[in-house]
């Protein structure tokens, strides 16, 4: 049988990180049912076709609303692409995962609620609230209420727009920790467009062991404390060192939807 097609967009612009090795890692464990491309929307206006069957958009550094008119135009192009395909009750649907940057700005194009920068910049190993909706939602399964996520933002949805949720059938499946201290909204951590679409702001392909030795690197280490505090360093580190934090939503969340796009993909050729 032929290989499914995953597409990679990469929101990075260049810019070093930790997400595109992870999602490479993730992926590898599906080698023998997926091949996968790497588009640079950003660096290059480079965004996949719909003859791929699998999509991931990646987070990104900067504002969501940023862009030069080229690359953005074609990310929502091949966004409205996608969302209009998975209406035609007789196509093979297109299964679609956005993270973080990507999340923020889905969020912005479907007018689903406000998306704003934060006071401080959310960084590290945080707990996450499901919703009554999250609570059911068939990739948490397994995960506890909350479960911890790797987190790092400077911007967050807020206020969102139940109407246009409804209208458009989506669902939000989790808000960010409780914070009785803070008299500030509860951001949302993540929404189920559509049965083939989700988009969640924290990072579940973040591996706790690749982060580890990424940060106990003595440079990062010191950028790390300069911004935000030796003792919220030593935080994050405790966080990445718990078998019951990131490493369960890490090899639950992406791995199943992986699993659940593979197993639809296979019924409906089956049925074909």
């Amino acid at each position: 049988m032929a290989k499914f097609k995953a597409a990679i967009l990469d929101l990075y612009d260049n810019t070093p990180n930790q997400g595109m090795r992870c999602i490479h890692d993730i992926l590898s464990a599906f080698k023998s049912k997926i091949e996968w491309d790497v588009f640079d929307v950003r660096g290059a206006a480079n965004v996949p076709d719909l003859s791929y069957d699998i999509y991931i958009s990646t987070g990104g550094p900067g504002s969501p609303y940023d862009g030069d008119g080229i690359w953005d135009k074609k990310y929502y192009e091949w966004l409205d692409a996608c969302w209009n395909w998975n209406q035609e009750s007789d196509n093979s649907k297109k299964y679609v995962f956005f993270i973080c940057h990507s999340f923020q700005m889905a969020v912005i194009h479907f007018q689903l609620a406000q998306v704003v920068k934060r006071k401080t910049k959310s960084f590290g190993i945080f707990p996450v609230h499901p919703t009554p909706a999250g609570k059911k939602e068939p990739l948490f399964n397994g995960l506890p209420h909350p479960f911890w996520v790797a987190d790092f933002r400077d911007w967050q949805v807020i206020q969102p727009d139940y109407n246009k949720l409804q209208a458009m059938g989506a669902e939000i499946l989790a808000i960010e920790k409780i914070r009785p201290h803070i008299p500030l909204e509860r951001a949302i951590m993540g929404i189920r467009f559509s049965k083939e679409m989700i988009a969640l702001q924290f990072h579940p392909e973040a591996d706790p062991d690749g982060m580890l030795v990424h940060f106990l690197e003595p440079e990062r280490r010191k950028v790390v404390i300069e911004n935000h505090s030796e003792a919220k360093y030593l935080e994050m580190i405790d966080g990445l060192n718990d078998a019951t934090k990131i490493r369960l939503t890490h090899e639950i969340v992406l791995p199943l939807f992986l699993h659940r796009s593979l197993t639809a993909l296979e019924t409906t050729l089956v049925m074909a």
